[in-house]
């Protein structure tokens, strides 16, 4: 089964065409689902059809297209509503200053895309490249004289939610949710499946336009960076590892045959295209790498969520059916949570990330702003600290550990999840995935994890012993 798609035989469809069968015999039922027959009538519709894909978050737990949302946007907007907040538009960048303030975003997170990859393409180019600033949950895009500020927000229960603002000025702007559109690219394997976000770098012509059809690589802290920012301005220093970024590719039959050294270590934009009407000068390099995990990591944890629901519910249903005792949890709905829990935990203690060979370096205040943010143990130990010459940070556990949809999680996965990296953490576990990690990491990521962290359990604090 490709990974990517919520559906499986054991997902809640099976669950829902066994209760629909009324079968007023239990134990004729249980010999259906040993024989495998259960499993033969669902498997015979491919889990290919979109239909599942959209049902799996459309359909009870999930219901991501009627459910109120509570994601930052969401909050700003009923903060607009009651009066509480204004928006002040100004004529240079309309409603973006006020959006990025009200958001905590930080402008030095300006990352700036020229490729033609957003619905505003025909005001995108390598001259009028798009902005985009991020904060923990929060995305913002913006266009020179676009029609709308794009925005993307991280829900706690329903992963990315996405929204236009007109830049029209008014006394109540109204953000105006995607009802379905975003989700064609933004829940899809490329997204683990789930409503959520994803970094692209692809070959370039000089329009801006992506030639599709040479490829395109979706990007996390794991890809080599020659594979990363094609299409993107890329501003700083990275010594003699190469990229994709800073530069076109003028001939359409050999697109990857372009001039690497040309978009190497450049550390003034202004040379390339006008500078002036963005916030920043940059496109920081550090800011684009810290885009690239953040992404991914919020994927990974809206799809442990949204498995670990759909496995409670699948649960549910079949120990009605099978009238077991309600708490009742079968090895399978073990297995398909554990499963779900190992990706985020992986993803979070970064295995696979590329390795780096020379000093990164950004020339915004980026690196500092955003290590600032905190928070120290009382060693002044932070999962936000920089390395950037071997790897992005100091101490790889990612910081979105704090954030509210890793807190929120459903305790069934997020258990799994805290007992799998206090046994990485504590040295229980030494198999190789996680052998990029030193006794020294593994103590230092446990120490400040059980300073800066009230949502740990207990045995993180030595009080007790983790349950198996």
């Amino acid at each position: 089964m490709d990974d990517s798609c919520l559906w499986d035989p054991s997902d809640i469809f099976w669950a829902e065409w066994i209760m629909t069968t009324r079968m007023s015999n239990s134990y004729t039922l249980s010999r259906l689902v040993m024989c495998g027959a259960v499993v033969g009538a669902v498997a015979c519709f491919s889990p290919a059809q979109p239909a599942f894909a959209q049902i799996s978050y459309n359909r009870e737990p999930i219901n991501y297209s009627s459910a109120v949302m509570t994601d930052p946007v969401a909050r700003l907007q009923e903060r607009i509503d009651t009066g509480e907040t204004q928006l002040d538009f100004d004529e240079n960048h309309g409603y973006l200053k006020a959006v990025l303030d009200e958001l905590k975003v930080l402008q030095s997170s300006q990352s700036l895309v020229f490729s033609k990859t957003s619905f505003q393409l025909r005001r995108i180019s390598p001259r009028t490249p798009r902005a985009v600033y991020f904060s923990d949950d929060a995305y913002v895009g913006w266009v020179q004289h676009g029609d709308v500020v794009e925005l993307s927000a991280v829900d706690p229960q329903h992963g990315a939610v996405f929204y236009t603002l007109r830049q029209e000025e008014t006394d109540r702007p109204k953000f105006v949710r995607d009802r379905g559109n975003c989700l064609v690219c933004h829940a899809s394997s490329r997204t683990q499946g789930v409503p959520g976000h994803l970094v692209r770098s692809v070959y370039s012509s000089p329009s801006g336009m992506p030639n599709f059809g040479s490829g395109t690589f979706r990007t996390n802290h794991s890809s080599p960076l020659s594979q990363r920012w094609g299409g993107w301005y890329v501003s700083g220093t990275h010594g003699r590892q190469r990229h994709m970024g800073n530069v076109v590719t003028p001939d359409r039959s050999r697109p990857e045959e372009f001039d690497r050294e040309e978009g190497a270590n450049v550390t003034d934009l202004a040379k390339r295209f006008d500078t002036s009407p963005y916030l920043t000068r940059d496109s920081d390099i550090v800011a684009l790498m810290v885009l690239e995990h953040q992404t991914d990591m919020h994927n990974f944890i809206t799809y442990a969520n949204f498995q670990c629901r759909l496995a409670q519910q699948n649960a549910e249903i079949m120990n009605r059916a099978l009238e077991r005792p309600k708490d009742f949890v079968s090895d399978s709905t073990q297995r398909r949570i554990a499963s779900a829990a190992e990706k985020l935990v992986r993803y979070t203690l970064f295995v696979d990330e590329t390795e780096l060979t020379d000093k990164i370096q950004g020339p915004s205040k980026f690196t500092e702003s955003f290590a600032r943010l905190g928070p120290r143990d009382r060693k002044g130990r932070s999962l936000r600290q920089f390395d950037l010459s071997r790897r992005l940070f100091k101490y790889p556990c990612s910081y979105l550990i704090y954030s509210d949809a890793f807190r929120g999680l459903p305790k069934q996965i997020k258990d799994v999840v805290y007992r799998r990296l206090w046994e990485v953490l504590s040295g229980e576990d030494q198999s190789e995935p996680f052998s990029h990690l030193s006794k020294d990491d593994r103590v230092a990521i446990l120490d400040i994890l059980r300073e800066t962290n009230c949502d740990v359990p207990d045995y993180f604090k030595g009080k007790k012993q983790p349950q198996r």
